[in-house]
């Protein structure tokens, strides 16, 4: 059973069915009992008990009309079974004949669906991984560290606020682009890299659509996870970026990015994921820390302020210039934005023990541990404001 082409042929097998006539949640669950089908009879071929009785569908020749056959009759049984949907009995008196289904695919509609205005983050990311990851509410649920109780029940909460929705109208690809960010910088825990599984959906859009702003987050999470390697020591704590060891980055990935980039920017409609990667690609086309070109760096971060207005943006910004123009510079950039925001302190932190300030240095330090949304993020910056103690005592 080959698991990676299941989840392959998922987003075309559920847009078959809704396309059909199926309500999105109806259709999903039909689709997932399908799935579990398969998993149970495909290493021998299909059985009695898969309702392919003269069919004429083979597993092996046409795995996706296999896949769609038994998902209808799944959705026909529900539907018959189930009184509170006669309404649905006319789908029911003409089944579609089994055979070769159209190539016609509708996985851009589901990016569309999944993303739905209507629905929470949380909630889009979760089905989208369902839908059309072909992940298991087991391995969602794992992956973001929930009981699967917890998942199943975000799940179905998404599916019941989608039920009776027609998508009719060209959906908000910026709405798709920031589930399948969200995706992306989950990272990965459990059996499920999310990481990987974002990069694999995008790489999926950007086939379904001619975007340059679909291309740009595709080419930002490959240089991105071209650095993963790096990111974090034996013993799990953080190595920051001027720290990593450069030869042990993705060189393939960081190739495809840069040239995926380089692309969508020729077509002069740039947005805020193109800048991002154009930020990130500066940082892996530099041989070393010291020859980061930290001037272009501040200009794109000046781009993605104008297209973007986030104070985040301006945080790392200060960042740049203080490495572009110096830590007096970057302090100046600094004093401009809200020290509310996250990661302030540390980014101050840093400035000042550039430009000299060791006890306010360490202070701050001290501070932004306090604040750190994780464990290994707490215990770099503890060891950073150690490190600067340890120096004023000598």
């Amino acid at each position: 059973m080959n698991e990676a082409l299941l989840r392959s042929l998922t987003p075309s097998v559920l847009g078959i069915l809704v396309r059909r006539g199926a309500d999105f949640a109806a259709a999903e669950d039909a689709v997932q009992e399908a799935l579990v089908e398969a998993v149970r009879v495909w290493p021998v071929g299909p059985s009695p008990s898969s309702g392919l009785r003269s069919s004429g569908a083979d597993p092996i020749r046409d795995p996706k009309g296999w896949l769609v056959t038994v998902a209808w009759r799944r959705f026909l049984d529900a539907t018959r079974a189930d009184a509170a949907r006669r309404r649905r009995e006319g789908l029911v008196d003409e089944e579609p004949a089994p055979g070769p289904v159209p190539a016609v695919d509708d996985t851009l509609q589901l990016y569309f669906l999944c993303a739905h205005p209507s629905l929470t983050p949380s909630s889009a990311v979760a089905l989208t991984l369902r839908a059309l990851g072909g992940l298991t509410t087991r391995q969602i649920a794992q992956a973001y560290l929930v009981p699967e109780a917890t998942m199943a029940q975000r799940i179905s909460r998404a599916k019941r606020t989608l039920s009776g929705v027609r998508f009719d109208q060209p959906g908000d690809v910026a709405t798709v682009l920031r589930v399948l960010y969200l995706v992306f910088n989950e990272g990965y825990s459990g059996d499920v890299d999310l990481a990987a599984e974002a990069i694999r959906l995008t790489r999926r859009l950007a086939a379904a659509i001619d975007h340059p702003e679909v291309a740009g987050l595709l080419a930002l999470m490959l240089l991105h996870h071209a650095r993963r390697a790096t990111r974090t020591a034996p013993d799990g704590s953080l190595v920051p970026l001027a720290e990593q060891d450069r030869s042990r980055w993705n060189t393939e990935s960081i190739a495809e990015g840069i040239e995926i980039l380089q692309a969508a920017l020729a077509r002069d409609r740039l947005g805020e994921y193109q800048a991002q990667a154009a930020i990130a690609a500066l940082h892996a086309d530099a041989p070393s820390a010291d020859e980061t070109d930290w001037v272009q760096i501040v200009e794109w971060y000046d781009e993605l302020a104008r297209l973007t207005d986030s104070p985040v943006v301006r945080l790392n910004r200060a960042v740049a210039v203080g490495e572009a123009d110096g830590p007096c510079a970057g302090l100046t950039a600094l004093a401009a934005l809200n020290d509310s925001l996250p990661r302030y302190d540390a980014v101050a932190a840093y400035l000042h023990e550039r430009d000299g300030d060791l006890t306010r240095a360490a202070r701050l330090y001290a501070e932004a541990a306090r604040k750190a949304p994780s464990l290994a993020e707490r215990d770099y910056l503890m060891r950073r404001a150690a490190r600067i103690n340890a120096r004023g005592c000598r």
